[in-house]
């Protein structure tokens, strides 16, 4: 039996990571526990992480597709905040997010991680952003540098 498992260290990776700047109050942390995991744990040099900011969450898709067409980058981590307010605004921004994140990963094979909050109030995003529910920027990095070294053995 063949079996492929990734590791996180990844010290070579070159990692790109897009970041809304809509509620950075809660994406700077996000930004935070990415860049410590991929530094810390995944032993990826500073040198190797390009962040790149934008106005907000529905400008992420499009900013990550052209990251990945330069073929610069193993991996690109995604991360933002979209609270629902009084208004379907909500569903529009983090659908189209969503959806447009996983169509880049599917074209390009860049491992792509969704680290993009959406949740009920600012409340449960700052638990989601360092506290009680864990980081989940960390998470998305984790991911990223696992799937690099998966596709990599899958690749062969």
């Amino acid at each position: 039996m063949n079996v492929i498992k990734g590791v996180v260290a990844a010290p070579e990776a070159r990692v790109a990571i897009a970041i809304a700047r809509f509620n950075n109050f809660i994406n700077d942390s996000l930004l935070d526990g990415a860049v410590d995991a991929l530094e810390r744990i995944g032993q990826v040099s500073n040198d190797n992480i390009t962040v790149v900011w934008v106005p907000g969450a529905y400008e992420l898709p499009l900013t990550v597709k052209a990251l990945a067409e330069t073929k610069k980058y193993d991996a690109i981590i995604v991360l933002g905040t979209v609270i629902r307010g009084g208004t379907a605004h909500f569903e529009f921004v983090a659908g189209e997010c969503s959806s447009g994140i996983s169509h880049v990963a599917l074209d390009s094979q860049v491992p792509v991680t969704f680290g993009v909050l959406t949740t009920e109030n600012i409340e449960q995003a700052i638990e989601r952003a360092g506290t009680k529910a864990g980081n989940k920027g960390a998470e998305a990095a984790l991911t990223a540098l696992e799937m690099i070294n998966v596709l990599k053995a899958v690749k062969g």
